[in-house]
């Protein structure tokens, strides 16, 4: 019998060498133990999750009690502590006394009998104090307050303040940490009719769903316990997408016929959307670095019979002169610091840094310089990304318009009635946690002007 706290622990040490994303790992996780009751299945996924999402709380707690620093601690320990403390603090349902006597008995069980007794000593004194905890004072350090009352660090929290201020910072915060639905785009084959029925067949599965107000395809959803069994899924009438993701299509005003290039296409959702907008002469290309993305996307073509697509291996650096002109839309979805999904990719925030941001927004420049001509005169580029940092966004159009034969066009006119607003009417929407129902997202609508240009330069295959 698999002993779930032990997966775990393996699975927080295999994060610690920082080679794999929480997300990816978990899911790994959850498919080599589907054979796992559900319950079993949603205790691993939540521990695992929490444990990375509330690091520098769980730390700041340990620290008041522990003799050794958190970072001076034995790898496997540090981890056992972590999620035990999690554990004491959000999981209701599970005795304290239960959380500290399996503590002591993985630790003996790997070899740490030396250690199990401050280990027990720990947590026990933990348990007994968890209303004496001592907090930051937010009037005398309040990115300090923030950082352990919301695990982020204390880079973001003073980016945030810088761009959105205080009262908006400490939103975005609370909501990353928020449970998110499962947001589902349902085929636009579908009538309204055969949406509800497939819906139905869902709440009989367990699934809590109910449409999404922004798009009338769009749903959101609780209790999906794995994507292959849902039904629709496997004949291609689901597909997992943020409604913020949703949104591209929407704003790129798609016609029939036209020809849409993504360039920094995988897993593949807005390519996939943009298909069913074309009708039957139009073609989408989804390109993207890899032959690794190109298989996720592929993958997602052919469980959805989206034969308009068609996928390339292409980098998004390299000039592809074939291309010139020739796009009706072109889609700039670019790599960025994924700030907007923190609350899905948990342990992003711990990666990012100053540099770290400077140097995407100079390969964005870079895929811009390279990419922008693809689309024709009179042409629409859509460029977005799932971040909340204005250096990515807002300032990035504003050098893209300043740069390239490029104006801003208005968002409203696509937009759900709740999402219009002044910024959007100026051609540019910053979604956010905490304000809007969906992912923190940023979009802009651009036009390509019909005037001849100079060539710019551009690296050549």
């Amino acid at each position: 019998m698999e002993n779930t706290r032990e997966i775990i622990l393996e699975a927080l040490l295999e994060l610690e060498k920082e080679e794999v994303f929480s997300n990816v790992l978990i899911g790994r996780i959850l498919e080599k133990y589907d054979y796992l009751p559900q319950p079993e299945k949603a205790f691993i996924k939540r521990v695992t999750e929490g444990t990375v999402e509330r690091r520098i709380e769980l730390d700041h707690i340990i620290g008041q009690f522990s003799s050794v620093p958190v970072p001076k601690m034995k790898p496997f320990i540090r981890q056992l502590m972590r999620m035990s403390v999690y554990q004491l603090f959000y999981m209701s349902a599970v005795p304290d006394s239960a959380v500290c006597n399996e503590a002591v008995r993985l630790a003996r069980k790997r070899h740490f009998q030396s250690l199990s007794g401050f280990v027990n000593g720990v947590l026990r004194n933990i348990a007994r104090n968890k209303e004496d905890i001592v907090w930051p004072d937010p009037e005398k350090d309040w990115l300090k307050a923030v950082s352990v009352r919301y695990s982020m660090p204390e880079f973001l929290t003073g980016l945030w303040e810088r761009d959105y201020g205080r009262v908006q910072t400490e939103s975005m915060c609370q909501a990353l940490l928020e449970v998110k639905s499962v947001s589902l785009r349902m085929s636009e084959t579908l009538s309204e009719k055969e949406q509800e029925e497939l819906a139905e067949r869902w709440r009989k599965a367990g699934i809590v769903c109910e449409r999404h107000p922004y798009l009338p395809y769009a749903w959101r959803c609780k209790n999906v316990a794995g994507l292959y069994r849902l039904s629709g899924f496997s004949e291609g009438l689901v597909t997992v997408q943020d409604v913020s993701s949703m949104l591209v299509g929407e704003c790129a005003g798609i016609k029939e016929g036209d020809f849409v290039l993504d360039v920094c296409a995988a897993p593949g959702g807005k390519s996939l959307h943009a298909s069913c907008k074309i009708g039957g002469s139009g073609r989408v290309e989804a390109r993207d670095l890899s032959e690794e993305k190109a298989e996720l996307i592929l993958e997602a073509v052919r469980r959805t019979k989206a034969e308009q697509v068609d996928v390339k291996v292409w980098d998004a650096c390299v000039y592809d002169q074939e291309m010139e002109g020739k796009a009706d839309v072109l889609y700039l979805d670019l790599p960025c610091s994924g700030l907007g999904i923190l609350g899905k990719k948990r342990d992003i925030k711990y990666h990012v840094t100053k540099e770290s941001l400077e140097e995407l927004v100079k390969l964005q420049r870079r895929i811009i310089e390279t990419c922008w001509r693809y689309v024709k005169p009179g042409g629409v580029i859509l460029y977005s990304t799932c971040t909340i940092h204005r250096e990515e966004n807002e300032e990035q159009v504003r050098w893209m318009c300043g740069e390239f034969p490029l104006v801003p066009e208005s968002l409203n006119l696509y937009l759900p009635k709740e999402l219009r607003c002044e910024a959007a009417g100026s051609g540019m929407l910053q979604l956010t946690p905490g304000i809007h129902d969906c992912d923190g997202f940023f979009l802009a609508r651009l036009r390509r002007q019909e005037r001849r240009c100079a060539p710019s330069a551009v690296q050549k295959r």
